[in-house]
């Protein structure tokens, strides 16, 4: 009878501790980084890819944090929109991607100031990865495949 007890207070303790890690957020264990951190990281991390300088170093901290300030508010921009179900017209959503257009235009022309040919290719690079990641490219059409193998036989 005592072991019969135990191995069901045993079972008990083992259930609620499985329960209770369950519960927990998956974003509760980690904290977001402050906009601060977040840029000191960025550059660390563009510095060891593309092997900035001292001075490079310095010229991309304010273009880094401009970006983390941009990118921060259009995601506010976009929750609020998003809570309001107010739908953007058409010449709403042309003139936002005019703008965000207009600034990729702008931060290619400052990194081609800052960076050497080299660094700027392994940057343009490095951002068509980031750009497939994310799924533009994901799926092709079936016509595209057969297409590309036509050329090949050409």
């Amino acid at each position: 009878m005592k072991k019969l007890f135990i191995a069901a207070l045993l079972a008990v303790s083992i259930a609620n501790f499985a329960q209770a890690k369950k519960d927990t957020p998956k974003g509760a264990e980690t904290e977001k980084f402050t906009p601060t951190q977040q840029n000191e990281l960025m550059l660390k991390k563009m510095t060891l890819q593309l092997d900035l300088n001292a001075k490079q170093q310095e010229q991309m901290k304010p273009i880094i944090a401009d970006k983390t300030a941009k990118r921060d508010t259009m995601m506010k921009d976009r929750e609020q929109n998003k809570d309001s179900k107010v739908k953007l017209t058409k010449d709403e959503r042309f003139a936002m991607k005019t703008k965000m257009l207009d600034e990729q235009i702008a931060m290619k022309a400052k990194m081609k100031t800052i960076l050497s040919a080299e660094q700027f290719t392994k940057w343009d690079a490095m951002k068509g990865k980031h750009h497939k990641r994310g799924g533009h490219n994901k799926h092709k059409k079936a016509g595209d495949k057969m297409d590309h193998k036509n050329q090949e036989q050409k």
